[in-house]
């Protein structure tokens, strides 16, 4: 028998969380210098966005930048869940964004996530 979707959106939330609590923010730098910064900087806008400050605000609000409008129009607040499904697939959490790249893991995403979190002061 099937699961409700409640309970597998708790379950899911309940291992977003325990991969955040094991991140290691040090490795999520050595990451996100290594796969992100081609593109991303955490103090100015390249290809993609600015990044220090990006957990806790909404996307498609970093000043100067030009966004698609499926990201300017989304409602995402980025947060745990939300930079992990961005990093898992972003065109499923955001149809019509322009990113096409993806983390395969979920440590490797923990990391960088935990990194973001850091450099926002949260």
């Amino acid at each position: 028998m099937p699961l409700p979707a409640s309970l597998m959106m708790a379950a899911l939330a309940l291992a977003v969380a325990a991969d955040a609590a094991a991140a290691d923010a040090a490795h999520g730098q050595e990451l996100y210098e290594s796969r992100c910064g081609g593109c991303h900087s955490l103090d100015a806008n390249r290809v993609g966005p600015a990044h220090r400050g990006v957990y806790g605000r909404r996307a498609g609000s970093a000043p100067n930048f030009n966004y698609s409008p499926a990201v300017k129009n989304s409602t995402v607040v980025w947060g745990e869940g939300t930079l992990d499904a961005w990093l898992t697939n972003p065109q499923a959490l955001i149809p019509g964004q322009r990113m096409n790249f993806r983390v395969a893991t979920g440590e490797d995403r923990a990391d960088i996530i935990a990194y973001l979190r850091q450099q926002s002061g949260k």
